[in-house]
């Protein structure tokens, strides 16, 4: 028999999170709106889960740093776009959100091969648009799941999602900005002495 060793158990539950990406991309397609809110519940209670553990067991690994938050976007992406496709999600919301992780992501890159390693942690705004998005998402499936939700919640949610999401890129925008402008200056000064 296999023993895992406890401090794995975070990142399997990432993995397991991952995993249920396809189930939940196909419940949507398939209309099975209950189950498809059940599993991204638990996907969801994965999330808090393995952080939890993380934190409070110091059962932090590079892999995890790594795979979490990718784990988090897979789910996000593929549910707003799979929304998006039913016609459930406004196509440009969904533009929206993609195009600022692809602007966060192209700047890291830029970012680690023009000044060096980078130590790229989630703002609190950061944090607070992926909580939007989480919850618009789950608002969203809740409404096909045919249950109660105040009316106009999910078109409220949309514009919430929005601001939150432009203002968050920009953020990350003008900080990395910032922080790259001032290692290159740092760098030139170090090299006149």
């Amino acid at each position: 028999m296999v023993m895992i060793e406890q401090r794995h158990i975070p990142n399997i539950l990432t993995f397991g999170r991952m995993i249920l990406v396809l189930p939940i991309v196909s419940c949507l397609y398939s209309e099975y709106y209950r189950q498809a809110l059940a599993l991204f519940f638990v996907a969801g209670l994965t999330d808090a889960i393995d952080g939890f553990l993380a934190r409070k067991f110091e059962w932090k690994s590079r892999l995890g740093a790594i795979v979490d938050p990718l784990a988090d976007k897979l789910l996000l992406v593929s549910a707003f776009i799979a929304l998006t496709f039913l016609g459930k999600i406004a196509l440009w919301l969904t533009v929206l959100v993609f195009a600022r992780d692809v602007v966060i992501v192209c700047g890291g890159v830029y970012y680690r091969y023009t000044v060096g390693t980078i130590q790229m942690a989630p703002s609190r705004l950061g944090k607070l648009s992926t909580l939007a998005q989480i919850t618009f998402v789950l608002v969203v499936i809740i409404s096909l799941a045919g249950l109660p939700m105040p009316e106009k919640t999910a078109y409220w949610g949309q514009w919430l999602v929005a601001i939150l999401c432009v203002a968050s890129g920009v953020q990350y925008v003008w900080v990395w900005s910032r922080k790259t402008i001032t290692e290159a200056v740092s760098g030139t000064d170090a090299g006149k002495t």
